[in-house]
């Protein structure tokens, strides 16, 4: 048995505390609306009535998440689709990487591919800032989600990377539980889905071996997921006009309202790929370099496996097309295409304060969804040249 007593401050519930856990959250006085909301043909006690007896984890994400993913996609979205799982052995723990889209369903969708394939759920790592009060704490911790401590300072950010590190490491290593982790620091903004060389940097403190062991060991699996319609992109393009001119301060419950305006909002069409493992080849190769070289090909590794993943909807190629005055790619969408995306890309800039200007918040909007489509040229021109472009 291993022992996680030393990592209580951030590591999930265990069965014991996730049933005493739901028991209260049982009492949450929404908890009737919440009920019919995702669960309409029950009665509105019915959620009630099942959390109160849930014992276990893999029983509150069966009977409850699972059903409110589900729920999710089928309202909310056109059709969603998957790839790649045969590139996951369900004999053995490891690290998805993946690209950060949306701040709930990224993580619970993948748990839903996982379990429709019998393959063991992960833990999945959650920055501490969604943790507004004990209700949110009592739902996050319950559903194998690790906090990830933020806005602190030099030396403490040091200790709790070291600290979450090292329990991720003894997770996988010891076969005890795979780990969802996104490859930045919250969700992408801007389209591009870079993968933080902190981030790997982090995944590194723990090893006590050399550096090929070190990542070899973590079993280290990318993962795309794309959204025909980007989940908060009017959110996303709002703060990212005022963050070019000020420092962007977030209004309190703002991380709550994207929780909700993700969940709740159409998405049109999903897909997520699992890409294959990082390979021993492309480690070793890493592990020949200088220190900070090491880890940008680990990080260019896993990136070219994200972005081959991504998958590309008809909103990408109209949205480059507009924003560079060009019929690049004409031949991927129509007149209506056009016309449908347009519509929707006014809609949503009509829900933002007239205050702020409207031409930069149209261009932040069309970025949002063009840049993929230049990701994808980086990597085509990266696999004819052989250089390094992303």
């Amino acid at each position: 048995m291993v022992d996680l007593s030393e990592f209580e401050s951030i590591s999930p519930y265990t069965d014991a505390e996730a049933a005493e856990a739901l028991s209260k959250l049982a009492e949450y006085p929404l908890l009737s609306h919440v009920s019919q909301q995702f669960f309409p043909e029950e009665s509105p006690d019915f959620l009630k009535n099942l959390l109160k007896n849930i014992k276990t984890i893999d029983e509150f994400q069966v009977l409850v998440m699972q059903k409110f993913v589900r729920w999710v996609l089928e309202h909310t979205a056109k059709n969603f689709s998957y790839d790649g799982i045969a590139n996951i052995n369900p004999d053995k723990k490891f690290l998805a990487l993946s690209n950060h889209r949306d701040i709930i369903l990224d993580p619970a969708i993948t748990q839903l591919v996982l379990y429709a394939n019998g393959i063991p759920m992960t833990e999945i790592a959650v920055g501490d800032n969604l943790i507004t009060n004990k209700t949110i704490e009592y739902l996050i911790r319950s559903n194998r989600m690790i906090k990830v401590v933020r806005g602190i300072s030099a030396r403490e950010l040091y200790l709790c990377s070291q600290l979450l590190s090292k329990y991720i490491r003894l997770n996988i290593t010891e076969q005890r539980s795979s780990i969802w982790l996104a490859q930045r620091q919250g969700r992408t903004k801007n389209g591009y889905d870079i993968t933080e060389q902190g981030l790997l940097k982090m995944l590194d403190m723990s090893g006590s071996a050399d550096f090929q062991t070190n990542f070899e060991e973590l079993n280290i699996i990318p993962m795309s997921i794309s959204y025909e319609y980007e989940p908060c992109d009017i959110l996303k393009a709002r703060e990212l006009v005022i963050s070019r001119k000020t420092k962007y301060v977030k209004a309190e419950g703002e991380d709550l309202n994207s929780i909700m305006v993700g969940i709740m909002s159409q998405k049109g069409n999903i897909h997520l790929n699992i890409g294959r493992p990082l390979t021993s080849e492309e480690i070793a190769e890493a592990a020949k370099c200088d220190k900070n070289d090491r880890y940008q090909l680990i990080r260019h590794a896993v990136d070219l496996r994200v972005i081959e993943g991504y998958k590309l909807w008809k909103n990408n190629y109209v949205a480059y097309d507009i924003l560079n005055h060009s019929f690049k790619y004409s031949d991927m969408y129509n007149i209506a295409d056009i016309e449908s995306f347009v519509l929707y890309m006014e809609h949503q800039l009509d829900t933002v304060e007239k205050e702020i200007n409207r031409e930069d918040l149209r261009r932040i909007f069309l970025e949002i969804y063009a840049n993929p489509v230049v990701t994808k040229e980086l990597l085509e021109k990266e696999k004819r040249t052989g250089s390094i472009l992303i």
